[in-house]
């Protein structure tokens, strides 16, 4: 029993041992990564990161110390979410400390960087600042919720007022999304210090107004009443607390997937607050041309309203079809819109190069 004992302590050590020298995810020069995950007494280990095809794995070996690896690449230069599959529960990496918080199941992060500074990386520029506000929402059970914004360099002196971007996440994501993911606050540094964007306020609320993963009917209302809560919570506390340009020209709303999709509800619905629209990827109301017929049929005053409505989608993401037909129903009515057609899936990657072509088009 003694040397079980023994042996049973020796091994936990060398297991903890391992598990803090274990380096994962580690990034080569010539842009392969390995990933690492320590698990002796796993049977199965898979691996699956957001640049392979869904509902895709691919198998992770295991050495005599019990640790599981792959290496896979060379990746063009991003930032990507992995997770690990170990005897069929999927977590995050436990060494890395880099999270991609979700309202379900967080994964890891790893960035593969480019030998010359990308728009969404941190560049020697000024920086702005990202606060997060706490909110009791009225219109939302009494909750008390957060809120990411973005305030541009320079922002805390002087008494300049900004145009305000209210940029929201996707389904299953959080409302710091855009910043932990996004690289949006890197993004604005650059683009404002290249002189290539307005300075701007950019708010970032929770989009799920009803729990995730609420039955069907639940989800229904989800973005009636986000509407609710970002017409009577949000834009009320940041024109009361921030230094807000007056005005629907100055206000732009814009999202990805999911917060496409209310972007675009939102925005329609309200031409008397909003100049700009965005929709990266974009859930697109299935009933949008019953729903806003008129705006449809009166192009002159539309296009009159609306000074940019941008639309991007990746060719091999799950919406294309449903962003290619907005586009081409919107051409039909003869509504002035950009549409581009890019490369990529349904990840930050191709939402990271949205964000940095929309955003110069604002306010200007």
């Amino acid at each position: 029993m003694k040397l079980y004992t023994l042996l049973l302590v020796a091994t936990s050590c060398l297991a903890q041992n391992n598990a803090d020298t274990l380096v994962s995810p580690q990034v080569h020069a010539d842009r392969k990564v390995t990933f690492r995950i320590l698990a002796p007494r796993a049977n199965e280990v898979t691996f699956f990161g957001d640049w392979m095809a869904l509902n895709t794995k691919e198998k992770m070996t295991k050495d005599g110390n019990g640790v599981w690896s792959i290496t896979l690449g060379p990746l063009p230069p991003s930032i990507y979410l992995y997770s690990f599959t170990v005897d069929g529960v999927t977590i995050a990496d436990p060494v890395n400390p880099r999270i991609k918080l979700r309202a379900r199941t967080s994964a890891s992060m790893v960035e593969v960087p480019a030998e010359h500074a990308a728009l969404w990386q941190a560049r020697d520029v000024p920086h702005g600042a990202v606060e997060i506000n706490w909110q009791k929402s009225k219109a939302i059970n009494g909750e008390t919720r957060w809120i990411w914004i973005y305030t541009p360099p320079g922002y805390e002196k002087g008494n300049r007022r900004y145009p305000v971007l209210y940029l929201f996440h996707g389904s299953n994501d959080t409302a710091g999304g855009w910043v932990l993911a996004g690289q949006a606050n890197f993004i604005l540094d650059n683009l404002i210090a290249e002189k290539k964007a307005v300075p701007m306020i950019v708010v970032m609320p929770y989009g799920h107004a009803v729990p995730f993963g609420s039955p069907r009917e639940v989800q229904a209302k989800n973005t009636s009443l986000y509407e609710e809560y970002i017409l009577k919570d949000v834009m009320p506390l940041v024109e009361s607390k921030y230094r807000v340009a007056p005005g629907r020209a100055n206000r732009a709303i814009a999202g990805l997937s999911m917060g496409g999709g209310q972007s675009i509800h939102i925005g329609f619905s309200h031409l008397d607050l909003f100049s700009a629209i965005g929709a990266f990827s974009a859930a697109v109301p299935s009933d949008f041309d019953k729903r806003f017929a008129a705006i449809l049929n009166d192009p002159k005053s539309t296009n009159a309203q609306l000074k940019t409505i941008w639309i991007g989608c990746g060719k091999d993401d799950f919406l294309i079809k449903r962003n290619q037909e907005f586009s081409e129903l919107l051409k039909s009515k003869q509504i002035r819109h950009v549409f581009a057609l890019t490369e990529g899936a349904h990840t930050y990657t191709v939402w990271r190069k949205y964000l940095g072509e929309f955003a110069p088009l604002l306010f200007q």
